[in-house]
């Protein structure tokens, strides 16, 4: 997971939510975004 820049992170849970895959797997996405401290306001949903 610390190879993905965190532009892709959030491309990545977007990209997720869209497609409705595994809740597990955009929990995880969402808690690697919580541990890093993104900001999801900062970066435009471009998936």
């Amino acid at each position: 997971m610390d190879t993905l820049t965190d532009e892709l992170l959030v491309d990545t849970y977007y990209a997720a939510i869209e497609y409705k895959l595994d809740p597990e797997f955009i929990r995880m996405l969402a808690s690697e975004m919580k541990r890093r401290s993104v900001d999801l306001s900062s970066h435009k949903n471009t998936a």
